[in-house]
């Protein structure tokens, strides 16, 4: 097995995501490996958004302030426990950044809410697509059911 020394935490900041942090945190801290905490502000169709771009802007600022506490909230646990984390946030599609992002990683750590049936097949899935097309190991971990 090769060496694990970076390993790609993806959040979107909500409490699915939580049990997926914790997997990767306390694994780096197992080898001896530094994070990089993840999120990505999707891009705002403009065309469903009103004429008023201040509302465009607001929209997006808000994002990005989820995404700096998200990556912060990972970056704080890690501190807690000793492992080395740096926040990144990223803009655009989701499992592209996360992909391009993890060229440089050895291990990618990413949630699921585990959807099932129909769901998923309309939806599609963020870690299924990351686990298809990933440059290394990926370890899916599935978020807690409500």
């Amino acid at each position: 097995m090769q060496n694990i020394k970076k390993i790609l935490i993806a959040t979107d900041g909500s409490e699915h995501t939580r049990p997926a942090i914790d997997y990767g945190i306390h694994l780096a801290k197992m080898l001896g490996a530094k994070v990089t905490a993840l999120y990505v502000v999707e891009p705002i169709p403009v065309t469903s958004m009103p004429a008023d771009s201040s509302v465009v802007f607001s929209v997006h600022a808000s994002l990005e302030s989820e995404g700096k506490k998200a990556v912060e909230d990972v970056k704080k646990i890690g501190d807690e426990m000793g492992v080395e984390v740096t926040p990144m946030i990223a803009e655009g599609s989701p499992e592209k950044k996360i992909l391009e992002v993890a060229a440089d990683h050895d291990l990618i750590v990413i949630g699921t809410l585990g959807r099932t049936g129909l769901s998923k097949f309309f939806m599609g899935s963020v870690a299924e697509r990351v686990t298809r097309y990933a440059p290394c190991p990926v370890l899916v971990v599935r978020g807690r059911k409500e």
